[in-house]
């Protein structure tokens, strides 16, 4: 089974799946400009996400920031 459908039916995203992040962030805020957000505010759209399963606590800049490109990358 394709890693992107295993995460969307049985396993919750964790802080290391930042392609599938990007997918659900593009699904929920298709009109968000990625490179307009704070980390912060980054990282409050990404726990918010129903699909979204790991530590809050255990993120950080760079996390972020390959969630932050793909997620430019998924809008191109």
């Amino acid at each position: 089974m394709p890693r992107r459908a295993a995460n969307h039916s049985r396993m919750k995203l964790t802080w290391k799946d930042h392609e599938e992040i990007a997918w659900a962030l593009v699904d929920k805020f298709p009109d968000q400009d990625p490179l307009k957000l704070s980390f912060p505010k980054l990282h409050k759209m990404v726990i918010e996400l129903e699909e979204f399963g790991d530590n809050p606590e255990a993120s950080n800049e760079k996390i972020l920031e390959n969630i932050q490109m793909a997620w430019l990358e998924e809008k191109k």
